[in-house]
């Protein structure tokens, strides 16, 4: 797990180079080869993200959570309470203690713009729903080999990409 993305989650993932995704998808499949061998470690030890969103049920947080926490993370489930609305005083102050208490944060549902703005005052990764569906990283997913249902070829191209950006 070499390919360091730490500047990534601010770049978007749209505009990965080829060699990024190269070695992002590297990575998920040797996440899902040690998953089938059952000698996943927990690279993410002692690491706290926090899911802002609004219902922790939802399919894409339950998979962001799985994500994160099969490599042994701490996910903290937050409900948003930022919105256009919001002050940009406001923002930046939460966005500041949320980089205080986290190593990253991942927002679903949230505007794009809002989420930038989070992310530029932050000081850690911030996420733009990377666990969703329509999410590049969806369709990175399909790439990986193998018979593992699209749910773990997502979940382990997330894994990939939580190291790449944290570890």
């Amino acid at each position: 797990m070499t390919q360091n993305l730490r500047n990534r989650s601010r770049q978007g993932f749209e505009t990965m180079s080829p060699l990024e995704v190269t070695a992002l998808l590297a990575n998920a499949r040797t996440l899902q080869r040690a998953a089938q061998e059952g000698t996943t470690q927990p690279l993410l030890k002692g690491k706290n993200f926090g899911l802002l969103c609004e219902a922790a049920d939802h399919p894409d947080a339950q998979l962001f959570r799985r994500a994160a926490v099969e490599l042994g993370a701490h996910v903290a489930h937050i409900r948003p309470s930022l919105s256009e609305l919001t002050t940009p005083q406001e923002v930046q102050h939460t966005a500041r203690v949320l980089g205080r208490l986290y190593d990253a944060v991942e927002c679903q549902g949230m505007p794009p713009a809002l989420v930038q703005l989070v992310g530029g005052d932050a000081g850690v990764p911030v996420y733009d729903g990377i666990a969703g569906g329509d999410h590049p990283t969806a369709r990175l997913a399909d790439q990986l080999d193998g018979s593992s249902p699209p749910e773990d070829r997502r979940r382990f191209v997330l894994q990939a990409l939580l190291i790449g950006t944290i570890a």
